[in-house]
């Protein structure tokens, strides 16, 4: 089924889809069309860009941003609504709206950038009931308000004790602020304590180079890590683990793994074991004729030596913008561009200690501490927002070739 004019459909508002929507919206510019040559239209349950690398902090308010202005002044059409259904042998989505009514949107090419959400293992008995998460802004709002509910119970080592069910990069950047933020709460003489299970024998996430480094800063910060453990049971008192040990806590909070959105599921392509769906260098999916996928919902090399990109916005910026053009220049019969993402860098933040920034693959430490601080600060708070309103810099951003570091 086409549409007249054709329509381009982006699902999702996160890095991936904006820079997307922004991105086919410059390349149609380029061609010299009118806007109105192709529709461009992006479905979103919120016209709300939410930095889902700050929600990790002690204060989210600054952690989003609005988007109608700017999809406005793209000429990108939004429709708030909730993705229920793919039907790609008839080119339609069906989308639930913020009324509740149901209705389908046929399209001409279709980008999927509905991005990711964190994975609780079923086998964890408690997990969905009693857990705690920073994967979204609700979870991140809800958790907080947990957290300042605690100074209405009595002194306990239940109520003053975190548990960080996995020591991946956000475990550990939740864990690493954790002290100073409970303490703010509680009181400056609060015996807190912060616990980090890993069901690896240590905290590597980072690879062999910074990995010391991330410890020194844990254990500065006094934070306890029990390696080799998983949390096989959560309840309203603690965490058990598989070994049998029994951790009291009133705060359990889950960070352990990702998983692409379900609605890969729809596409019938090859899906790796994220759920991600395998996509060509242009984005298109393997084997799916007028689909691309994008950010979190795409498996791709980053570069010539075949590293994979990562669930990040890092590499979600830089995929939304590929398959905006791509997807456009495809509706308007153009070359395609294959995507590239050589520049790869790492910044974590470690609370009070500081942030460590690495480049490269392999990881070299290049700033640690108070000059790591900086450059996660100047990351988070300048590199990955979106471009200002105005549409001739919003679209000269959306360049594909343009690298991000975030």
């Amino acid at each position: 089924m086409a549409s007249s004019p054709p329509r381009l459909v982006i699902i999702g508002a996160g890095f991936a889809g904006m820079w997307a929507a922004l991105s086919a919206a410059r390349k149609l510019e380029l061609a010299g069309k009118a806007d109105d040559s192709v529709e461009i239209t992006l479905l979103a349950p919120e016209p709300t860009l939410y930095i889902r690398p700050r929600l990790y902090e002690n204060d989210v308010s600054e952690a989003s941003a609005p988007l109608a202005d700017l999809l406005s002044l793209a000429a990108v059409h939004y429709i708030q609504a909730t993705v229920q259904k793919i039907v790609v042998e008839k080119q339609l989505v069906e989308y639930v709206s913020a009324d509740g009514s149901t209705s389908a949107l046929a399209f001409d090419r279709l980008i999927l950038a509905s991005g990711s959400k964190l994975f609780r293992p079923e086998a964890v008995s408690g997990l969905a009931e009693y857990s705690f998460d920073a994967d979204d802004m609700a979870n991140a709002l809800k958790l907080d308000a947990h957290l300042r509910s605690l100074a209405a119970l009595p002194d306990s080592p239940a109520r003053n004790t975190i548990v960080i069910g996995g020591g991946g990069f956000t475990g550990v950047e939740v864990a690493a602020e954790m002290p100073r933020r409970m303490r703010g709460i509680l009181g400056e003489n609060a015996d807190i304590k912060v616990v980090i299970l890993e069901r690896g024998p240590r905290i590597n996430f980072m690879g062999p180079k910074p990995t010391p480094i991330v410890e020194e800063a844990l254990a500065s910060l006094e934070i306890q890590v029990l390696t080799s453990e998983s949390i096989t049971s959560v309840d309203a008192d603690g965490v058990t683990t598989a070994s049998g040990t029994r951790i009291a806590s009133k705060t359990v909070i889950w960070t352990a793994g990702m998983r692409a959105s379900a609605l890969t599921a729809q596409i019938p392509g090859k899906r790796d074991e994220f759920g991600r769906l395998f996509v060509a260098q242009n984005l298109k999916v393997v084997g799916v004729d007028r689909v691309y996928a994008t950010g979190d919902t795409a498996h791709v090399a980053a570069d010539d030596e075949g590293h994979l990109v990562m669930q990040s916005c890092q590499h979600a910026m830089n995929l939304g913008k590929s398959a905006g053009n791509n997807a456009m220049a495809d509706l308007l019969g153009l070359p395609e561009t294959a995507y590239s993402q050589p520049l790869y860098a790492t910044c974590l933040s470690l609370g009070p200690w500081g942030a460590l920034f690495t480049m490269g693959w392999d990881r070299e430490v290049s700033l640690v501490k108070e000059e790591g601080y900086k450059m996660k600060m100047q990351i988070n708070t300048k590199l990955i927002y979106p471009p200002p309103p105005n549409r001739a810099e919003a679209l000269a951003a959306a360049d594909p070739v343009l690298q991000a570091i975030a």
